[in-house]
């Protein structure tokens, strides 16, 4: 509202411009530099010899001086028509009428100023449709535009009138039948309505009617008000009076809660809370869920941002679960936390470095327990790990050199293993070609070919449980080390279809610590004690492997049907490779230990190392591979002319590949692994499978692999495990046409806020998170086999383990407005459905109406929920999910 009083006091000056004008067109000639005495009342003189009418054509500017002698510009234009009424001192500008003057600018679609009732109207015109279009619209430097119905203002007196005003103040938006200005510049209001609709008349809205109001440069007070829902006044939550102070930046508020209830733990009010702005760099949420049973939890999120600089959140959860029934032996309390930080660098803000952090960590029932408290979310609730991330990188010497600093944590939450890496960090540095040169004239030579590139890895992690990790003892767990590879390579063309490769490989590892297997003669007799013995040792291996590949075609022209013509590929490689056996003794890697039971074995002095130990064992491998590919050519007929075919992939990749180690004394061959993937119905459904076959038959009594070849048992092979997987979905493009309105929203609103790039940029990196009105529909959904042949140690024979499960997800408007959301699925091994969730969803425009329903299993509940909608969503039409709490 204080764009409006800025407003009136800044038409005088457009008064100023008009009558300079005005003598412009009169004379046909510019004058600039005039200095305007505001009192003289005829300063357009009338025109005897020609029309009443004089027309200004397109855009013009006014050069005049102001009050202070200070020069300044006043450019008036119209699309239509721009006619001075000389007669009768009026100026009518029609069909986008545009004022502006020093970031003022007023635009609308019929400007009239009458010099002889000294009045400024402004208004809009009825279409061709009978609407009314082109309302008056005030802009002024750095406030939210005004819209107005029409508009009346008195320049000599400084009355302004106005009627049918809506402009927007923290998100919500203002609206009154009229509006009055004394020389107070305070404003009293007609039939007023505060909404959170931008909508000139909401069809559907919460909003507060104010039937009379006073506001001011400070606040605004209101006469007798009451809640208006969805146009239905309920007049007995109505006040005598209110008084709400203004600000120009966000403040805190309300949080309204969403209502429902939960078979375990009763009616439910979630999310109830309240919001804290503190500048416009950082605001908090603070919330929380109640059960009519005795659960509770509280939630604190904080959100940051800094423009073209960083941005992210961080939020602390706590809650008290009540699991069981009460009065039972099951019963008792859950008290759980989760911890979360979210941060990203804007790349632009220091080029050359990165920063982020990705932090989640937490009790071991946060998931499960969050999953019943309302987020209903399928995947969280089966989630079983944590894990965390917080990064420094670095380039240096124009990109060739990459430094990265890292902090990590993995949390098994079924077992309360915890894995913490303080940190691990990484040089590298890009292959380069020593034997080349900047100044070599035509192609490489073959050693001009060689690359050599070099890594540095180091770590110091410690394995302990969350039970034990802020023991004393624990700090005496982390093991730690570095790595160093140096790999050499080269890569050439040899007799014209072959391509050869061959690299050497050397790494070399650090460690502070490495152990020691010894004897110990008790009481009782002896025991096998293994020391850690602190101290500097380096460990190392390499490895030489050389390749040949190439590529063998078919080709099919025979026309079969639709088939024009059928191509088949395939990609044989051979590739040979040695690693010497570094348990020998002269490495002094390994060495020997007998036991006190009389067994002699050969040990690594660096066992359960971070970077592992040198191999032991001499290997001289040959592997080998054979990948296809098949694809046909069939004729379009949606080609009218006949000739148009298209490609069509039959099989985008069928891989067979194994290994044959010379060197090993049994065995010698390994399993024969297959995979293959392709597409299927116009590419809606993807087909993969994979897949091991043993040459070699097993231990009857132990499931272990013996030196026979299957064939001599009557079997080529022995079916290990098989894959199979198939994913649909029967609107494909949903996502590209998401795609496409998010993009074309971006460049419709080249001037977003850096609150609604921040909600575009979430939309477009977690588009699952939203239901999208403008997708009628979507169904998609996967199937999955698993078949394993394992050996049971307690029924001493091989068997068959079996998994197939199926899942389908989708939505479908059922009107414009309403969308059914669903997930499902169904074990076929086990005979019972997955985790079921159904959402309706209801577009309010400004606001978003959701139910959830959960029908059966161990989360059995529904939730209802009534929100406001950010602006960024009801541009796009989009509605947020409900296991998703961002906005």
């Amino acid at each position: 509202m204080k764009a409006l009083s800025c407003f009136f006091l800044s038409i005088l000056f457009f008064f100023i411009g008009m009558s300079v004008l005005q003598a412009q067109v009169e004379t046909n000639s510019r004058t600039q530099n005039v200095t305007i005495d505001t009192l003289q009342r005829d300063t357009i003189p009338t025109d005897t010899s020609r029309n009443n009418f004089k027309e200004v054509n397109g855009q013009d500017t006014v050069h005049m001086k102001d009050q202070g002698g200070l020069e300044t510009v006043v450019t008036i234009s119209a699309n239509d028509s721009s006619w001075n009424q000389v007669s009768k001192n009026v100026l009518h500008l029609y069909k986008g009428a545009k004022v502006k003057y020093q970031g003022f600018e007023l635009a609308a679609d019929y400007i009239r100023l009458d010099r002889n009732t000294n009045v400024l109207f402004a208004s809009g015109v009825m279409d061709h449709n009978g609407k009314y279009v082109g309302r008056p619209v005030v802009i002024m430097p750095g406030e939210s535009p005004i819209a107005v119905d029409s508009l009346l203002y008195n320049y000599k007196t400084q009355v302004p009138k106005t009627f049918g005003v809506m402009t927007e103040v923290d998100g919500g938006y203002i609206q009154a039948k009229e509006v009055r200005k004394n020389i107070y510049d305070e404003m009293s209001l007609y039939k007023g309505l505060y909404s959170t609709c931008n909508l000139p008349y909401p069809h559907t809205h919460f909003g507060i009617q104010i039937t009379k109001g006073v506001i001011t440069q400070k606040q605004i007070i209101a006469g007798p008000s009451y809640l208006v829902v969805a146009n239905i006044p309920i007049k007995f939550l109505a006040i005598p009076f209110g008084f709400f102070p203004k600000q120009d930046k966000k403040s805190s508020g309300f949080l309204f809660p969403s209502f429902g209830e939960d078979a375990a733990r009763g009616f439910a009010m979630r999310d109830l809370g309240w919001y804290l702005t503190f500048n416009d760099y950082w605001d908090s949420e603070i919330r929380g869920t109640l059960y009519s049973k005795g659960t509770w939890e509280a939630n604190v999120r904080t959100q940051y941002m800094v423009n073209y600089k960083f941005n992210g959140n961080f939020s602390l959860q706590y809650g008290s679960y009540v699991q069981g029934v009460e009065g039972t032996d099951n019963y008792g309390r859950d008290k759980n936390f989760r911890f979360t930080w979210n941060h990203s660098q804007r790349q632009e803000a220091n080029p050359g470095t990165s920063f982020s952090a990705s932090v989640n960590f937490g009790s071991r029932n946060a998931y499960r327990n969050a999953a019943t408290t309302g987020g209903y979310n399928p995947q969280q609730a089966i989630n079983n790990s944590m894990r965390s991330s917080v990064a420094y990188g670095k380039v240096f010497a124009d990109g060739k050199v990459n430094f990265t600093a890292n902090m990590s944590h993995e949390q098994d939450l079924s077992t309360g293993a915890l894995t913490l890496d303080l940190p691990t960090i990484s040089l590298n540095v890009a292959t380069f070609n020593p034997f080349d040169s900047k100044d070599r004239i035509g192609e490489q030579k073959w050693y001009q070919r060689i690359t050599v590139g070099y890594s540095l890895q180091g770590q110091n992690r410690i394995v302990t449980t969350d039970s034990l990790l802020f023991r004393k003892e624990s700090l005496k767990k982390f093991t730690n080390g570095m790595q160093h590879n140096i790999p050499v390579s080269l890569s050439l063309n040899v007799m014209k279809y072959f391509q050869f490769n061959t690299s050497f490989n050397y790494t070399e590892r650090w460690y502070l610590q490495s152990v020691r297997n010894r004897l110990v003669n008790q009481p009782y007799g002896f025991e096998s004690v293994k020391d850690t013995l602190q101290g500097f040792k380096r460990a190392y291996d390499y490895s030489v492997s050389s390749g040949l590949s190439t590529k063998i075609y078919g080709q099919m022209n025979k026309k079969i049907g639709k088939i024009e013509a059928m191509r088949h590929t395939v990609t044989p490689s051979i590739n040979v490779n040695y690693r010497p056996d570094f348990s020998d003794e002269r490495y002094s890697f390994y060495r020997d230990f007998t036991d006190e039971n009389g067994t002699y074995r050969r040990y690594s002095i660096f066992e359960n190392a971070i970077y592992g130990t040198p191999s032991a064992g001499k290997s001289f491998g040959i592997g080998f591979s054979v990948d296809n590919t098949l694809e046909a050519k069939i004729r379009n007929d949606k080609d009218t002319t006949g000739t148009g075919v298209k490609k069509v992939p039959i099989i985008q990749g069928l891989t067979f590949s194994g290994n044959y180690n010379v060197a090993a004394d049994s065995l010698k061959l390994s399993q024969i692994s297959f995979s293959g993937r392709t597409a299927l119905f116009d590419k809606k459904v993807n087909v993969n499978f994979n897949g091991n076959f043993d040459p070699y038959t097993y231990d009857k009594y132990t499931g272990n692999r013996i030196d026979r070849f299957a064939i001599k048992d009557g079997t080529l092979a022995r079916l290990t495990n098989f894959g199979l997987s198939f994913d649909y979905s029967l609107n494909p493009k949903a996502n590209q046409n998401r795609s496409d309105n998010i993009d074309s929203l971006r460049s419709s609103m080249p001037n977003l806020t850096p609150e609604q790039a921040q909600a575009l940029a979430r939309i477009s990196t977690d588009p699952n998170a939203f239901v999208d009105f403008n997708i009628p529909w979507n169904l998609a959904g996967s199937f999955s086999m698993n078949y394993a042949r394992v050996f049971s140690r307690e029924k001493q024979r091989m068997e068959t383990r079996l998994t197939s499960t199926v899942n389908v997800h989708g939505d479908f408007n059922v009107t414009p407005k309403w969308k059914v959301q669903f997930n499902t699925g169904y074990d076929f091994v086990q005979k019972e459905a997955s985790m079921t969730q159904i959402s309706i969803y209801r577009d309010l425009h400004c606001w978003d109406m959701s139910v959830g329903w959960v029908p059966f299993g161990t989360y059995k509940s529904y939730n209802i929920t009534i929100r406001a909608k950010a602006s960024i969503l009801q541009d796009l039409k989009l509605t947020k999910r409900q296991s998703h709490y961002t906005y």
